[in-house]
């Protein structure tokens, strides 16, 4: 009995010692700054500090050196450079009684310049006049907009997800179907019909909870819905999508709940988390034998995300806090608080080290 307890003992000390690999985390929050630490130690290792406000929404570039950065005002743009931990450039496109809040962004894969959905709101006399959404292409550069991109079939939209293809030559929006610009002049070259159903008997499929930092370039996988014709309900499965074959391999996994998605880096598996007031659980979906590996009901908060470490073996649940909870991959068991030294968190991304 002595040896059993010993060796239960050593397994649980052993899994009090796991840690997320050998990253770095960037974690974006209150007041004004990005705080960076080392995974392994979980131990500060710099910090960036914005120029503009609260870095609000950020993206990561295709090479992974920048950081573009909106400010909670939606009015500001920052661009980081990762290696310097440097702000190294700001712009807004509001002036005077205009503002001119971003609704989402995207830069090109060779940092040249940079998308933005746009919408406009003019202080007159007795009122604000507000703009339609506008896309728009802002050379980093010369600090200008260089291209008015006019909606397809003329359609505005008031939220848009973008994504260029890794060489840069194409840029896909996304919304009821995948719209595809050739980047030398901005036209339409192309529309993946998504809102045609995969087949007989299926809905439409809808984007839902995705998320590329570990995936292959020019693919991503997520959550996406369909509605079933027969039941008359919402299902979730999970698809992988090819952008350059305009190729989907979708399965579905069952009634639609709302329930984020995080990949592991060797993409076999990934997590998510549900939060309801009152409910909130850890799940998780084995990516290659298709199906939900499991669901475990956690103390929860409203407003959480979560991010899978860089080795797959801790999940990061971050934002309505000062601090990141570090739960075991495994076993869903709370580990420990990293606390930051900030009034909130924002935006966390976890870059594997080389």
């Amino acid at each position: 009995m002595k040896i059993l307890a010993s060796l239960f003992l050593f397994a649980v000390a052993l899994r009090a010692e796991i840690t997320g690999g050998n990253g770095k985390m960037y974690i974006g929050g209150f007041p004004n700054r990005i705080v960076i630490l080392d995974e392994a130690t979980e131990k500060p290792a710099g910090e960036i500090k914005t120029k503009t406000g609260i870095p609000y929404r950020m993206s990561i570039s295709e090479d992974r050196k920048r950081f573009y950065i909106m400010n909670s005002t939606m009015e500001w743009m920052e661009v980081a450079d990762i290696p310097s931990l440097q702000i190294v450039d700001t712009f807004t496109l509001s002036e005077g009684n205009k503002k001119v809040r971003i609704r989402s962004f995207e830069a090109d894969p060779l940092n040249h310049y940079i998308i933005l959905l746009t919408k406009t709101a003019t202080k007159m006399a007795d009122h604000w006049d507000i703009g339609a959404p506008t896309l728009l292409q802002y050379d980093l550069a010369q600090h200008k907009v260089i291209r008015t991109i006019p909606w397809p079939d003329g359609e505005e939209r008031e939220f848009a997800q973008l994504k260029f293809s890794p060489d840069g030559k194409f840029l896909y929006l996304f919304g009821e179907d995948v719209i595809v610009f050739d980047t030398a002049d901005f036209k339409q070259v192309d529309k993946w019909e998504l809102s045609r159903p995969l087949e007989d008997g299926f809905g439409r499929l809808n984007f839902n909870a995705m998320d590329d930092s570990y995936e292959e370039p020019g693919y991503f996988t997520g959550i996406f819905t369909v509605q079933d014709e027969v039941q008359h309900r919402q299902i979730m499965g999970i698809a992988r999508v090819n952008l350059s074959h305009k190729s989907v391999d979708f399965y579905a996994l069952g009634p639609s709940i709302g329930v984020s998605f995080s990949m592991t880096p060797d993409r076999k598996m990934a997590f998510g988390v549900h939060d309801d007031i009152g409910r909130y659980e850890f799940w998780s979906f084995d990516l290659v034998n298709r199906k939900i590996a499991s669901r475990v009901e956690i103390d929860g908060r409203p407003r959480m995300r979560l991010k899978t470490s860089s080795n797959g073996k801790l999940l990061y649940i971050y934002t309505a806090s000062n601090a990141i909870d570090v739960y075991d991959a495994a076993t869903y068991k709370h580990l420990r608080a990293i606390e930051l030294g900030m009034d909130e968190t924002t935006t966390l991304f976890v870059l594997p080290g080389k």
